[in-house]
């Protein structure tokens, strides 16, 4: 089992959502986040006062997987959310030691589903 958690940009979740629904991943959660990276962020300026602003919007999502979906899963956050620009993001693989499902208390793969 492995959690796969992928930081992406906001306006990339609905292409990223498709495209893990046709790999037919179907569990997800999604948080917002703020990060920055190579983008360095931008100035702004409100009411005359200029601001820099380096703490960008970002998407976080989190899926937990059993072994023979990791690379399907990689495959469809990498496809839905490149745009080949700066900041398209990244995916984090890590091994998952257990998952056990609340309701029914299945451990391991079966929690998953």
């Amino acid at each position: 089992m492995k959690l796969i958690t992928a930081i992406i940009q906001p306006h990339q979740l609905p292409a990223v959502k498709k495209s893990l629904y046709d790999a037919q991943v179907y569990k997800i959660t999604v948080s917002n986040a703020l990060g920055y990276g190579e983008e360095e962020g931008y100035q702004q300026t409100f009411r005359g006062v200029e601001r820099e602003v380096n703490l960008l919007k970002k998407v976080r999502l989190e899926i937990a997987v059993n072994d023979d979906f990791v690379e399907a899963t990689v495959a469809a956050i990498r496809d839905g959310a490149r745009t080949n620009n700066v900041g398209d993001g990244k995916i984090f693989i890590t091994d998952l030691q257990e998952c056990i499902r609340i309701r029914t208390g299945e451990r391991g793969d079966l929690a998953i589903g």
